[in-house]
């Protein structure tokens, strides 16, 4: 392999694993005013999943994981993101946090 081919390939590689294809765990807030958030005394969580980009169920709802947490006041919110080898497997989750 010349040094140019090594060069190239060197170069994919790390763009693969720096852009998250192969592994992905991201956890994001979905508020836009977060400067006088309080958390709550709960927690609640919804997953939607997808297998193969063909196959995909669940709920992920701000009801549904209000409801998992006993929450009747949400406070905050946030999405979790979890994905493998080009979102060949994919769970992505909202959590909601409140009283």
């Amino acid at each position: 392999m010349t040094k140019i081919n090594r060069l190239i390939f060197a170069v994919l590689i790390l763009a693969v694993f720096n852009s998250g294809c192969l592994y992905a765990k991201l956890k994001t807030p979905l508020d836009i005013d977060v400067s006088t958030t309080e958390m709550g005394q709960k927690t609640g969580e919804a997953s939607i999943y997808s297998v193969l980009w063909l196959v995909a169920w669940g709920d992920a709802s701000t009801a549904a994981a209000a409801d998992n947490g006993d929450i009747s006041i949400i406070n905050h919110m946030d999405e979790e993101l979890f994905s493998i080898l080009f979102g060949l497997y994919t769970k992505r989750t909202t959590i909601v946090y409140g009283d």
